[in-house]
C-alpha cells in the first residue's frame, strides 16, 4: 500500500485525508488499513502520535454504508480527552455518520439527545456507555465494529470488568485493540475475544530525539528548580504530578512565582478541561500542570519538555508520561525528579521494568542552559539557588557545547546520543 487509493479507499475519503494535509500513509495505517477492509480482527502496537487513530477509523467510515438501525460501530478509550480527540477526527473524514460522543463529569440531556435522534458511531469511555445502557437509552446488540483504543491504558486504569461487560453485550464485532504497550492483561484480553488477529508492531524510531534522565535534587528545592527551568523554557511544558490535590496546590504555587500555566486534572468540570486542552494545544498557555490524565493517548505534538515532578506508581505511567515529547521526528527533553525521599519508589520502579536513566547535570542546565549527562557516581542533589538568578528575565536554554555525550532513551530502549536542538 503506497497510498491510501491502493487500499480501495473510496474518492470521498480520499479527498477528506488530502484535505489535512495527508498524501501518504505512515506505516501503522500502511498496515492496518488493508487487513481491517478485509475484515480481519487487528491488534495495533504502536505508541502514541503514530498515527493509529486514522489507521481504524478510515475502515470504519469505509465500511458503515447508509444509515439505518444502529449503533454499528464502537470506540471505547480511557479518558474524555481521548474520546473527544477520536470524535474530531472522525468528524474530519467528512462521511455524513450520525456520532454520539459519551462521557462523564457533564450532563446528560445533549448526550441522551443524540441518541434519541439515532446513531452509526459511539465515541465514548466505558463508564458512560454502561450508563447509557442501563437507561435503556443504548443499545449494542447492532455493533458490527469495536475499537478499544489505548488499551493498556484502560485496563491498568481499572476498566476491564467494565469493557468485558460491553464486549459481552455485542455480537462477534469485527474487533481493533490498539495499545502503545502490550502487558499481560492486555495479551489476555486479546486470546480471549479476538479471533485470529492481524498483528501490526510499529517500533519507535531508532533516531528518536528524545532526552530523557534523572534530575536529583532536595525535596525543598524541587519547586524552585522547576520555577528555574520553566522561566528558560523556549516551547511548552507539561509538569506531572501524581494526585489531584498535589496538582491544584503546585499550579497554585507556580502562579504565585509568576509561572503563566493551566492544570489538568479530574476535580475539574468537564468544560474547564476542555478549554485547558484547548488553550495548550493553540499556545494561549505553554505549561500544563497534570495528573496522569494528561498522559493518556492525547495527540498534542508541541511538547518540548516533560517534567516527572513525582514519580509514577508504574513503568507503564512513566512510558506514557514520556511518550507527550519527541513525537513525529521532532526533538523532546524529560526530566524525572528524584528526591533522597523517592529512592525507595525509583528503584521499586526499576525492579518492575523502568529504564536506568542516566543523571542530568541540573546545575550546569539552570547556570549555562546546556543540556549533559554525568555519571551516576557524580551526581548530587542541586542546590537550587547556587548560580541563578532569579530576578533575571528569562532566556531560552540553550545546547552547551563541548559537551560529553549522553545517553538518549525512549522508554530505555534508545540509542547513545546528544541534544540535536535546543529546549
Amino acid at each position: 500500500m503506497n497510498d491510501f487509493a491502493d487500499a480501495g479507499v473510496s474518492p470521498r475519503t480520499l479527498a477528506a485525508i488530502a484535505g489535512q494535509g495527508i498524501t501518504t500513509p505512515v506505516p501503522v495505517q500502511e498496515h492496518a488499513i488493508p487487513a481491517l477492509l478485509d475484515g480481519r480482527d487487528v491488534v495495533i502496537q504502536a505508541p502514541t502520535g503514530s498515527g493509529k487513530t486514522l489507521a481504524f477509523l478510515v475502515p470504519l467510515v469505509e465500511g458503515i454504508g447508509e444509515s439505518g438501525p444502529g449503533p454499528r460501530a464502537l470506540i471505547v478509550t480511557p479518558t474524555r480527552e481521548l474520546a473527544t480527540q477520536v470524535h474530531e477526527v472522525l468528524q474530519t473524514l467528512d462521511h455524513g455518520v450520525r456520532v454520539a460522543l459519551l462521557y462523564g463529569g457533564v450532563g446528560y440531556a445533549t448526550q441522551t439527545l443524540a441518541l434519541k435522534r439515532g446513531v452509526d458511531v459511539v465515541v465514548g469511555t466505558p463508564g458512560r456507555v454502561l450508563d447509557m445502557i442501563g437507561r435503556k437509552l443504548l443499545s449494542l446488540s447492532r455493533v458490527e465494529y469495536l475499537v478499544l483504543d489505548e488499551a493498556d491504558e484502560m485496563f491498568d486504569a481499572g476498566f476491564a470488568p467494565d469493557v468485558e461487560r460491553l464486549i459481552a453485550m455485542t455480537y462477534e464485532p469485527q474487533t481493533v485493540l490498539a495499545s502503545a504497550t502490550m502487558p499481560s492483561w492486555v495479551e489476555r484480553m486479546i486470546q480471549r475475544h479476538l479471533k485470529d488477529p492481524e498483528r501490526i508492531v510499529v517500533e519507535p524510531p531508532e533516531d528518536s530525539m528524545l532526552e530523557h534522565g534523572l534530575a536529583g535534587m532536595a525535596r525543598a528545592d524541587k519547586l524552585t528548580v522547576l520555577v528555574d527551568l520553566l522561566r528558560k523554557l523556549d516551547g511548552s511544558a507539561i509538569v506531572f504530578g501524581r494526585t489531584k490535590h498535589g496538582v491544584h496546590k503546585l499550579s497554585q504555587d507556580l502562579k504565585k512565582l509568576g509561572i503563566h500555566c493551566a492544570e489538568l486534572q479530574g476535580d475539574l468540570s468537564q468544560p474547564r478541561r476542555d478549554a485547558t486542552m484547548a488553550a495548550f494545544r493553540d499556545g494561549r498557555v505553554t505549561v500544563l500542570v497534570a495528573t496522569n490524565v494528561a498522559a493518556r493517548g492525547l495527540d498534542i505534538s508541541h511538547v518540548s519538555l516533560v517534567v516527572n515532578y513525582e514519580l509514577p506508581d508504574t513503568p507503564l505511567l512513566l512510558t506514557h508520561r514520556i511518550g507527550r515529547t519527541a513525537r513525529m521526528g521532532q526533538a523532546g527533553w524529560a526530566l524525572t525528579f528524584v528526591s533522597p525521599e523517592d529512592h525507595g519508589a525509583w528503584r521499586k520502579l526499576r525492579r518492575l521494568g523502568a529504564p536506568d536513566l542516566p543523571h542530568v547535570d541540573v546545575a550546569h542546565l539552570l547556570e549555562e542552559g546546556g543540556w549533559r549527562y554525568q555519571d551516576a557516581g557524580a551526581a548530587h542533589p542541586v542546590a537550587a539557588a547556587r548560580g541563578t538568578n532569579r530576578t533575571s528575565p528569562p532566556r531560552e536554554v540553550k545546547e552547551s557545547r563541548g559537551r560529553r555525550r549522553g545517553g538518549r532513551h525512549r522508554g530505555g530502549r534508545g540509542k547513545p546520543g546528544s541534544v540535536k536542538s535546543n529546549l
